[in-house]
């Protein structure tokens, strides 16, 4: 998968995966690895599914509706590439910490829905439940940080609190935040993760 590493000042610090929105680059996210913790490695990934030509992770029949087999298909396709860069970069697969917006959320989700272990922790900016009727792996004690938009259209408040609940009913640890900006990432949104991450991480270091 294309993608962008980046070595950090402070091994002991979570490595950030960066997953961008529908269309977007491996470059679009790496501001908000600055935002949110500077001393930070990073693996900043691009999807590998095209759509009309705008890169996604994994393929959807219509806007909201998930091709569910690629979607499966395309989460263990992202599994066994973190599996293969910690690895090739020397950095602990099980120190990663996600930031997703959008898609790269929804792609996210998906790894932490099937697989134990996936992640350390979380930032998921207006995802969406990746797919229902699954047995989610035990998440407890990870912590999850859900940025939402009381008018997004794309992911409406009901989907936000029902994937709330199934991460917090899996043994998650998950804070929401809520904004009123529709389907943006704003620059507060950010900030608000930024201070969940630095709660939540840093203090352990």
């Amino acid at each position: 998968m294309k993608h962008i590493f980046k070595q950090g000042s402070d091994v002991k610090a979570p490595v950030l995966v960066l997953l961008h929105g529908t269309g977007g680059t491996e470059n679009d996210l790496l501001p908000l690895a600055d935002a949110v913790s500077p001393e930070s490695s990073v693996i900043s990934i691009r999807g590998n599914v095209l759509e009309n030509g705008m890169p996604r992770y994994f393929r959807r029949l219509a806007e909201g509706v998930f091709d569910l087999e690629d979607l499966v298909f395309r989460t263990r396709e992202l599994r066994d590439f973190l599996d293969q860069v910690a690895v090739q970069y020397g950095f602990d697969r099980h120190n990663l910490v996600a930031i997703g917006y959008s898609n790269g959320a929804n792609i996210a989700g998906s790894l932490l829905f099937h697989y134990e272990g996936s992640f350390k922790g979380a930032i998921l900016h207006h995802p969406m439940v990746p797919i229902r009727n699954v047995a989610l792996p035990d998440l407890t004690g990870v912590p999850i940080f859900i940025g939402a938009g009381e008018n997004d259209p794309i992911c409406v408040p009901q989907e936000t609190e029902e994937l709330s609940g199934l991460l917090t009913d899996a043994g998650a640890s998950v804070t929401l935040h809520w904004e009123r900006f529709g389907h943006r990432l704003t620059g507060s949104e950010v900030e608000a993760a930024a201070a969940w991450f630095k709660a939540r991480f840093e203090e352990q270091l």
